[in-house]
């Protein structure tokens, strides 16, 4: 089986090739350049270093959201546009989740977090149980201060045999309010290392293998990006009209 996967839901814009569970190569930029420049030539590159033909692929995993809407727009659009060109179907993989799979193995609870910006992230809860991915709270955007409380209560109810190992926090999410969230926490917790902090196509690669097993697939004509809130363009519509 051969995967192809994309990530340009934040700043992190990252190509991947996976080939019957190896890792074939991964290209990982982090800087501010837009993904419109970057995401297909990344592709063309991985493609002729691994000498792979697009007719070899089974499918595109793509990081359908949470997150930056221009983004997830741009790799959305990328993914559309190489599964109808291909024939190929995509796996939409959520965004948080991906990012948990960085920590594979970790014994603790693993919240990811992307700044949302305005004191918000997106977050889903997660903890792995021997070799799975175990979702404990699907992905939302909720206020940074409202997520340390949540973390804080669970620690001695419904998350407490995964807290009594720690919290491994990970994401922009939790770089950009690593104050906030050092003057909130009351639990054990401790920041993923950046090279595991960010998100990456081989982790996209790794969940879309496991999801297209468990036949999880669409076509580029259903595929659309899981935005979870409205964009800050709406929201200032809304507050203008009052509608």
């Amino acid at each position: 089986m051969k995967l192809l996967g994309l990530d340009s839901s934040g700043l992190v814009a990252s190509v991947a090739l996976l080939t019957d569970g190896s890792l074939t190569a991964e290209y990982t930029v982090h800087y501010k350049k837009t993904h419109s420049q970057t995401l297909l030539p990344m592709l063309e590159e991985i493609l002729r270093m691994c000498e792979a033909e697009p007719s070899e692929l089974d499918a595109i995993a793509v990081a359908a959201g949470p997150g930056s809407f221009t983004g997830l727009r741009i790799g959305s659009a990328t993914a559309k546009g190489l599964a109808q060109a291909w024939e190929k179907p995509i796996v939409p993989v959520p965004t948080t989740a991906a990012l948990a799979v960085n920590l594979f193995g970790a014994a603790g609870l693993i919240c990811p977090m992307m700044d949302a910006r305005r004191n918000q992230v997106y977050n889903g809860i997660y903890a792995f149980e021997g070799d799975k991915l175990v979702t404990l709270c699907e992905q939302r955007a909720l206020g940074v201060e409202e997520l340390a409380e949540e973390l804080n209560t669970g620690a001695a109810g419904k998350w407490s045999a995964y807290v009594k190992h720690g919290v491994l926090l990970l994401g922009d999410g939790a770089e950009a309010y690593r104050p906030l969230l050092k003057e909130r926490l009351h639990i054990s917790y401790q920041w993923a290392p950046p090279h595991l902090s960010h998100q990456r196509a081989g982790a996209v690669a790794v969940l879309g293998e496991q999801l297209f097993t468990e036949g999880i697939r669409q076509t580029a004509a259903e595929h659309a990006p899981i935005y979870l809130r409205m964009s800050q363009a709406e929201r200032e519509r809304i507050e203008r009209t009052g509608a």
